[in-house]
């Protein structure tokens, strides 16, 4: 993303076209997708948080009420895709090879490959809770998934992706008196950061809080 001149100089100039760039993109995303009807929601979060489990029973309970596409984001394989596959949702693999998050441009590609009675779409984006932040897809909200088993400190250390996003799940909560992570500590956290944030509380695995994301998302 960085040109460099010499051994220092960073050319921000290039940077801040590309942003730029991708949230006019992603604004022309949202206007495609309102006008077919198609709710949109764009997960973040990092490997191994949980964003896919959440994405299994999300397409699960939803499925019946909403024609659901799906597109997962990952560097390679199919593995997340094939996951939410099962459950009888049309799911999309985008492989970005080194990338470390999705972007407007190619999300606005891949949805003119989803099916035209979709109504519902959820976006898995590349496991990463920097990179993803800075580039809007165009959805209607952005949700960030963090696990306990992250640690206790992962909401403060990352506070520019909690910024930027409408719904936070705090994930694993199970795990959370083994882990010796504190859930109210980073609901404080999310909302020191967010204050308008709806933080959910949930253990993907069991489906507990999953109603209370439903909600959240306003599905």
């Amino acid at each position: 993303m960085h040109k460099t001149h010499g051994n220092f100089g960073i050319d921000l100039s290039n940077e801040e076209s590309l942003l730029a760039h991708n949230k006019e993109l992603a604004k022309e995303i949202h206007e495609n997708l309102k006008k077919r009807g198609i709710r949109s929601f764009d997960f973040m979060g990092s490997v191994g948080a949980g964003k896919t489990t959440t994405l299994e029973k999300l397409s699960e309970a939803l499925k019946v009420s909403y024609r659901i596409s799906v597109l997962a984001g990952d560097l390679t394989t199919t593995i997340d895709a094939d996951r939410i596959a099962a459950h009888g949702v049309r799911t999309f693999q985008i492989n970005t090879g080194k990338e470390c998050h999705l972007d407007a441009h190619i999300v606005a590609h891949a949805i003119e490959d989803i099916p035209e009675d979709t109504n519902l779409l959820f976006i898995e984006n590349v496991g990463n809770l920097v990179c993803p932040g800075d580039f809007p897809l165009g959805t209607d909200m952005r949700v960030v998934v963090v696990s306990v088993t992250e640690g206790p400190y992962m909401v403060k250390k990352h506070p520019y992706i909690f910024a930027e996003a409408q719904v936070a799940v705090i994930n694993k909560s199970d795990m959370a008196r083994a882990m010796d992570v504190s859930v109210e500590a980073l609901t404080e956290d999310i909302h020191g950061i967010n204050p308008e944030a709806k933080v959910v509380v949930t253990s993907a695995r069991t489906a507990e809080g999953i109603p209370e994301l439903i909600s959240a998302l306003g599905l």
